[in-house]
């Protein structure tokens, strides 16, 4: 619904002008087209087109009207028809081109973004901009689930519902499911239905959840915060007292030659004298009923909108959406601070972080802090993605695409939070992914992720003259799984030896890494929920398998003359302890070697009992002995030339006082 609903709710979407040349079809459906009654448009257009080819005013109109009630299979079939006709405007290669990215066919979308760059070379820079979206989005299709989604069926209807808050023991949404509160006035009139979309206004309703996670049959809320014609999206404060909902006003303008909003309930004949425009209000809950419904201080419906609220977690700031002059785009998102007096303070611009040239809309906190909000000119899949930020006020991280399953190819916006009993971020969100109508839906979700484990697998090369270096070792089979958890997600690593995991904070994992012919590795990971980093980095060293290699122990040192095993070495020998239980089948041989200090003798009893300890130790975790052996080499195999008479630094002979074990 990305041109219904979410056109609505802020208002300013209307398309400002459409070159058509041309003329037909019959008077009657132009005169829906041209009052925006677009559901009425199409039936009259469907009618005269019924057996006939129709020109390209009538064509285009039809294609234009599927474009703008959300019905974005219907809107790819009518605009192919009208592009491949030799008088079509460029800008309907344009719409083509979104109705197929719309719909998931990508490679398309990008030949006809490219061709429109060509067709209109003024608008080239946008449409170059959004074939390389395209690639950005194929790309992002490869990152692993963020989520895990689904369609709360029992709740939604065949009509439009979305953008839900929790809301008492359940949810509080907007639908054009149509209905009167019980409370409202019999004698204000019913405007009927809205001439956008065929269906009636909307109004917020409220559907309970059970003790066993059904649901209730949704119920109308009352008249104190339904009028009779748009109301909705709405959010509470954390204390639950105060709630903030967006209203539709309709307003009387002198200027002429103004855009009548979409959402207009002013009936024919529709004069541009009356524009439609979004306002914030605020209820205070008093007991079971809610009163004192006043409108937001900056709400200025003679020049603009004010929609969207969004409460802070510490409920000082007030974020909202607005086309007001002066911002960086269509619609962007904007604050205002609580003051000490309980009122809110001037509106300022959440900044260019945020913010772009397009639509930025619907914000929403979760428990963590992180804002949410949807966007249609960030990187993402098409139509309308959901972000994620951090920060506050103008300062915020750059925005991350929240990928796939909680966005997709279509409008994806809306979302609330809350955690479950175990902790996790669930919540819910508005799509119209599944929809040929362009109404939307209202899925719930868990998040599989709110951080990264970036995996590095490399492999380990001993060389002549150094003790080893490492390169990226590619196609290592990874498997992740939850401490405790047998459910493993597997994937292999890049050319780079790299792969992103999207994991939880809070969380301890499991990973494995396998290649055949190197030694499995394992590690345990715990990702932190303190850090300001959303990124955890493990790397695993890798090495070959094939027997009478031999693998230098990376700092097993020990201090001169002795042979104990110091804290440092017994980390790296713990590794070791982990290789060996991963990889039951092998035995090894530790070696134990010296610098040249001391006599040839000494040394030599010296590398055995270093290499006895380092063997006792192993046993002492866990290894059995039967598959371990040691020798001492002393001073006989020196990684450099600090022999006998030679001077070296003590770094330098600690580099030959080391460990190796080699597979047996």
């Amino acid at each position: 619904m990305r041109y219904t609903y979410k056109s609505y709710i802020l208002a300013i979407l209307l398309i400002g002008s459409f070159i058509i040349e041309g003329c037909q079809t019959t008077r009657k459906a132009d005169y829906h087209y041209e009052n925006f009654d677009y559901m009425l448009a199409i039936e009259e257009y469907q009618e005269a087109f019924n057996g006939k080819e129709p020109k390209l005013k009538g064509a285009q109109r039809l294609a234009d009207s599927y474009r703008l009630t959300g019905q974005t299979v219907k809107a790819e079939e009518w605009y192919a028809r009208v592009v491949a006709m030799p008088e079509a405007d460029p800008i309907n290669i344009f719409y083509y081109a979104e109705a197929l990215q719309s719909n998931g066919k990508y490679f398309e979308a990008k030949t006809q973004f490219q061709n429109y760059a060509m067709k209109a070379p003024a608008q080239a820079a946008q449409a170059n901009a959004r074939a390389q979206a395209i690639d950005f989005a194929m790309k992002l299709m490869e990152e692993p689930p963020s989520a895990i989604v689904v369609n709360e069926t029992v709740i939604n209807s065949a009509n439009a519902d979305f953008s839900p808050t929790i809301y008492e023991d359940g949810i509080l949404f907007t639908s054009d499911r149509g209905g009167s509160p019980a409370n409202q006035d019999d004698k204000i009139k019913d405007p009927g239905q809205y001439g956008w979309t065929g269906r009636p206004y909307l109004q917020m309703f409220y559907a309970q959840r059970n003790e066993d996670s059904t649901w209730q049959v949704p119920t109308i809320v009352d008249a104190t915060l339904n009028n009779i014609y748009h109301d909705g999206p709405a959010v509470m404060d954390s204390a639950n007292n105060t709630i903030y909902f967006t209203r539709t006003n309709m307003v009387l303008v002198k200027q002429k030659n103004v855009n009548v909003d979409p959402t207009s309930w002013v009936k024919k004949p529709m004069t541009n004298e009356y524009i439609n425009r979004l306002e914030i209000f605020s209820a205070r809950r008093d007991g079971s009923n809610w009163t004192d419904v006043k409108p937001f201080e900056y709400n200025k419906v003679s020049e603009y909108n004010v929609g969207h609220p969004a409460i802070s977690p510490d409920g000082q700031v007030l974020y909202f959406v607005s086309d007001k002059p002066g911002g960086q785009g269509q619609t962007d998102i904007y604050y205002s601070e609580r003051q000490p007096d309980g009122s809110w303070g001037q509106p300022m611009n959440a900044g260019p972080t945020i913010n772009t040239a397009g639509k930025e809309m619907f914000p929403a906190f979760d428990n963590d802090g992180f804002l949410y909000f949807s966007s249609d000119t960030h990187l993402g899949f098409g139509g309308l993605d959901v972000f994620r930020t951090r920060g506050s006020r103008t300062t915020w991280s750059k925005p991350e695409n929240m990928r796939m399953p909680l966005n997709s190819p279509k409008d994806d916006f809306g979302m609330t939070f809350m955690l479950n009993e175990q902790g996790e971020q669930v919540g819910y969100f508005s799509s119209n992914r599944e929809s040929n109508n362009g109404t939307d839906d209202i899925y719930s979700f868990k998040l599989l992720s709110n951080a990264v484990l970036l995996v590095t697998t490399l492999e380990r090369v001993q060389t002549p003259g150094k003790r080893s270096v490492t390169q990226p070792l590619s196609d290592v089979r990874l498997g992740l799984a939850v401490q405790n958890s047998t459910d493993s997600i597997f994937a292999f690593t890049n050319a780079n030896g790299e792969y992103n995991y999207g994991v939880m904070k809070g969380r301890t994992y499991e990973l494995s890494g396998d290649k055949l012919g190197y030694l499995r590795q394992t590690a345990t990971v715990k990702i932190d929920t303190t850090s300001l980093a959303d990124t955890t980095r493990v790397t695993l060293i890798f090495d070959k398998s094939a027997i009478n290699t031999t693998i230098a122990i990376e700092k097993i040192y020990y201090d001169l003359d002795k042979w104990n095993i110091r804290p440092d070495a017994a980390a790296e020998l713990d590794k070791l302890v982990r290789m060996l239980k991963d990889n039951p089948s092998i035995k090894i041989e530790l070696a134990s070697h010296t610098d040249s200090r001391e006599g040839h003798g000494y040394n030599q009893l010296l590398s055995e009992r270093r290499a006895q300890a380092a063997v006792e130790y192993l046993v002492k975790q866990g290894i059995p002995r039967n598959r371990l052996t040691w020798r001492g080499y002393g001073e006989t195999r020196l990684v450099n030339g600090c022999s006998d008479g030679v001077e070296c630094t003590e770094d330098q002979h600690q580099m030959n006082r080391r460990t190796e074990f080699t597979i047996k």
